[in-house]
């Protein structure tokens, strides 16, 4: 394993410039988007809206154990890409190698979903402009306030992340105030929670499914972790933003939901709609033109591109620190590892950018592109997750062995160790579940597509494994110092 060329020659430091704020919103905005804005209505047509929130209180309560466990490790070692080094560290180099790997590979191939959809969105306003051009023009913005400063993507992701936030307060208002009768007409109270086979449609099986749709919902507030390395006060601002964002979440989307169940029966077809082509028929769109909005699907469409945007710059943003992650533990070349003076992996910025858009450049190739990124990102997420979960109990159980008392710990995670024994079981009901009706046709075509991310993941985890003999570490032998191979931090609080 290599050392990482940052700490030589004329390169710079990684600079510690996110305040609280901007941790708070990179979670925030990262699972405000698309998921709850567009797929959030086809959780209730699956499950009916008992069933829709059942699965999504279910899926919030495990996100939250595994952002205290993520917490718990990233306060104690505050490390740029943490929880692929923290796999590294604490369970096995070869995990490490597959986690970060598989995370760089997933953000890299999402960045030109998100770009195409802003594309797209672009379309709802000017039609006859090819989509592509506007693609381009989002992919060049997210790159270049990724290569100013890390402040820059900060202050962004701040400014589009409260965007998304005061369009859901305002739903909130307006939906409550329809269910009410105060705006829309008669109110319509909770009879859409009794309303055929309401509240709970299709048992305990699309409950289940569910859970995929809001896994994917929550996906991305895994970023604090990322962003761990950048923080300015990592032993204050990462605690903060994991408490207040996981509470603002989980209410955002069980009220959110809850508005939707309530004025749109389960049985509306267009809660079945999924994507960016269909925001004139989202839940939103239609409870803002029931109150009277005449310009709802333009507003909507505009907080959509403010949500595709952002998920494009962060996804930009923490796959370049996933790089320069892997630069600096040995498993990736060394000159990735190299940061600027500004602060910037440059090297890992530009081949991240290098790889998104020959991915972008398939769909002029392929025009089944845009469909086969989606489905290849789809569990790259979730065996994120799983790495967490591993790492944080072995972690905990490392502590306690080398002789540390846990009330040394600045940040405790919520109820160890059934937390993270919790999240690794329903991550991989999640996974196994993913597809089930491919399994019973034999589908094959079908299959390899849902589940490639995890035969991708699997050669990872045994070439390395395979290469280097590695083993599973003893639990007093993990490396509990708070440093890792030449990382140095330039500290610009304000």
């Amino acid at each position: 394993m290599s050392e990482n060329s940052s700490s030589q020659g004329n390169g710079g430091h990684i600079h510690r410039t996110l305040q609280t704020r901007h941790l708070a919103m990179i979670a925030l905005g990262g699972t405000i988007g698309t998921g709850l804005f567009i797929t959030s209505g086809s959780a209730i047509s699956t499950a009916g809206p008992g069933g829709a929130l059942v699965a999504y209180g279910i899926m919030g309560i495990m996100v939250y154990f595994l952002m205290t466990s993520l917490g718990e490790m990233s306060t104690y070692m505050p490390l740029t890409g943490s929880f692929s080094a923290f796999s590294t560290k604490f369970v096995d180099p070869a995990l490490g190698f597959a986690m970060g790997w598989n995370y760089w590979f997933n953000w890299a191939i999402t960045i030109p979903v998100d770009v195409t959809s802003a594309g797209i969105v672009m379309n709802f306003w000017l039609p006859h402009v090819p989509s592509w051009v506007f693609s381009t023009v989002v992919l060049i913005l997210v790159f270049l306030i990724n290569y100013l400063s890390v402040r820059s993507y900060g202050e962004t992701e701040y400014w589009l992340a409260l965007i998304k936030v005061v369009t859901v307060i305002v739903f909130l208002i307006v939906g409550i105030a329809i269910i009410l009768g105060i705006m829309g007409g008669k109110p319509v109270g909770f009879s859409n929670f009794h309303y055929k086979k309401a509240p709970f449609v299709g048992g305990v099986p699309a409950i289940i499914s569910v859970f995929l749709v809001a896994g994917f919902s929550f996906q991305g507030t895994e970023l604090v972790g990322i962003t761990a390395g950048e923080a300015a006060t990592p032993e204050k601002s990462i605690s903060k933003a994991i408490h207040s964002t996981f509470w603002r979440i989980l209410l955002f989307y069980i009220l959110a939901i809850f508005v939707i169940a309530c004025v749109l029966p389960y049985t509306n077809k267009n809660l079945m709609n999924s994507d960016v082509t269909h925001i004139t028929m989202s839940p939103f769109t239609i409870i803002f033109k029931r109150a009277g909005l005449a310009v709802a699907a333009s507003v909507m469409n505009a907080v959509i591109l403010t949500a595709v945007v952002s998920a494009a710059n962060s996804g930009l943003y923490a796959s370049t620190r996933m790089l320069y992650s892997q630069a600096r533990e040995g498993y990736a070349w060394r000159f990735f590892g190299y940061v600027n003076r500004r602060g910037i992996p440059i090297y890992a910025l530009l081949g991240t950018m290098v790889v998104s858009t020959l991915a972008f450049a398939t769909q002029f190739i392929v025009p089944q592109a845009y469909l086969y990124l989606t489905d290849a990102s789809g569990l790259c997420g979730f065996l994120a997750w799983l790495g967490i979960a591993i790492s944080h109990y072995r972690f905990r159980r490392a502590y306690v062995a080398q002789g540390h008392l846990v009330s040394d710990l600045k940040y405790h995670a919520t109820m160890y160790p059934f937390g993270p024994i919790f999240a690794f079981v329903l991550c991989t009901i999640v996974i196994l579940g993913q597809n089930v009706d491919a399994f019973v046709k034999l589908d094959w075509a079908n299959i390899l597509m849902t589940y490639m991310s995890v035969p991708l993941f699997l050669i990872l985890f045994f070439y390395y494994k395979i290469r280097y003999k590695t083993h599973m570490i003893p639990l007093k032998q993990v490396d509990l110092s708070k440093s890792t191979k030449g990382e140095k931090y330039e500290s610009t609080e304000e």
